[in-house]
């Protein structure tokens, strides 16, 4: 019999609580997403996430730690080669990337795959460089508006971006350049992790803003997941924002796309009305995508309090044999230098209303221990290859 019925994952997208052992080697020097946005700002209200333990687990201005938090808590290090969203989501669920994703942030992408894109879709490029959203519009949007050439970027991420206009360029149209461009990127030498649909809406510089029809195309997980081996046992998987486009769509049994990460917790509180048996896995991607690559610690502080208030309502809606984790997939210290993910430590945060203990658990060795948690709770073998150590014996 399961100890729990109903998993919840909520993914805190960027949230990383101090730098690892070998963060220097990625270029992270003193990096601490969540201590520098709480130390961005004059008061730092996260009540909910202060009961449960987060202060107690990690030093946060203007936050106490509390005497007796209501969660199991410990810190996660990142097993897997890289910092980024495929690579800390896929170890959540047992991969361990030994290779990183390629990336073309320093050249652009090559000639000969750029030629490629022009022959197949019919639209000439520009861009071809590492920027943000707010900068390449700013740049380019208006050239495209007039001329009908694809935006083309990339970031620190192993990704391939393309702009368009949803009205002139034409959503359609956007996602089959995209449909292309992926197709193109399987080959080894250009493979990058994903291949995003960046539709905007305005009509002029510093008016264009990026909309919610975003689209991910990613690769397949290499080897089988957790969430694989849920659903291949008859569990329900349910995914909630990019959580679906990060494992493209394989072991997922319903997705339901966000507008923001508000709109996420709101589609999870409804979710939580639901019976079902398995696992709801939320991804939240504005603390990353809106305030941590934008390099705003005030925004992101204030994006985390949105959070809480909507945390505190889940709190109220869990029953006893649902458990709750709360993580995050990398760190994004928005007051580091550059605008790329920051190689950190996450939290690991599990309630249910059922414990009767609560306190600091010993370090992981990887963001695994929640896929092995997990599947230990659905009486489920880890995946052959996989890593990952389950803590559920010690969640009482």
């Amino acid at each position: 019999m399961n100890k729990y019925n109903r998993i919840f994952t909520i993914v805190i997208d960027s949230l990383g609580i101090g730098e690892m052992n070998d963060s220097k080697e990625y270029g992270d020097v003193d990096v601490d997403t969540l201590r520098h946005i709480s130390e961005s700002v004059e008061n730092f209200n996260i009540p909910n996430l202060q009961g449960l333990g987060l202060a107690n687990l990690h030093s946060i201005k203007h936050v106490d730690s509390v005497e007796k938090p209501l969660a199991h808590f410990m810190k996660m290090a990142e097993a897997s080669v890289g910092k980024d969203t495929m690579t800390g989501h896929w170890e959540m669920m047992g991969l361990k990337i030994e290779t990183p994703f390629q990336t073309f942030t320093d050249t652009g992408f090559p000639k000969e795959l750029l030629d490629e894109l022009i022959k197949r879709t019919g639209h000439k490029i520009v861009g071809n460089k590492s920027a943000s959203g707010t900068e390449i519009l700013d740049e380019f949007a208006e050239h495209q508006m007039e001329t009908g050439d694809m935006i083309v970027y990339t970031s620190a991420d192993s990704v391939l971006q393309i702009c368009g206009h949803e009205e002139t360029f034409g959503l359609n149209e956007l996602y089959r350049c995209c449909e292309i461009a992926r197709e193109l990127t399987f080959k080894d030498e250009w493979k990058v992790g994903r291949v995003i649909a960046r539709p905007y809406l305005g009509m002029k510089k510093g008016e264009f803003k990026r909309t919610s029809n975003r689209h991910d195309y990613a690769l397949k997980p290499f080897g089988t997941t957790v969430l694989k081996t849920l659903k291949d046992n008859g569990f329900d998987v349910i995914s909630v924002g990019k959580i679906n486009d990060i494992f493209d769509g394989e072991g997922i049994t319903e997705s339901n796309k966000s507008q923001s990460s508000v709109h996420g917790m709101e589609q999870t509180l409804e979710i939580m009305d639901r019976d079902f048996n398995g696992l709801c896995f939320v991804n939240l991607v504005d603390f990353d995508a809106l305030w941590g690559h934008r390099r705003n610690p005030v925004g992101y502080a204030e994006e985390l309090e949105k959070f809480d208030v909507n945390l505190g309502k889940v709190l109220e809606k869990l029953k006893k044999d649902d458990l709750l984790i709360i993580t995050a997939d990398h760190g994004n210290d928005p007051t580091y230098k550059g605008s790329d993910h920051t190689r950190e430590f996450v939290p690991f945060l599990s309630y249910s209303p059922s414990m009767s203990e609560y306190g600091l658990m010993e370090t992981s060795d990887s963001f695994a221990a929640i896929g092995a948690t997990i599947a230990d709770n659905f009486g489920l073998e880890m995946p052959e290859n996989t890593i990952g150590k389950s803590v559920l014996d010690k969640l009482v």
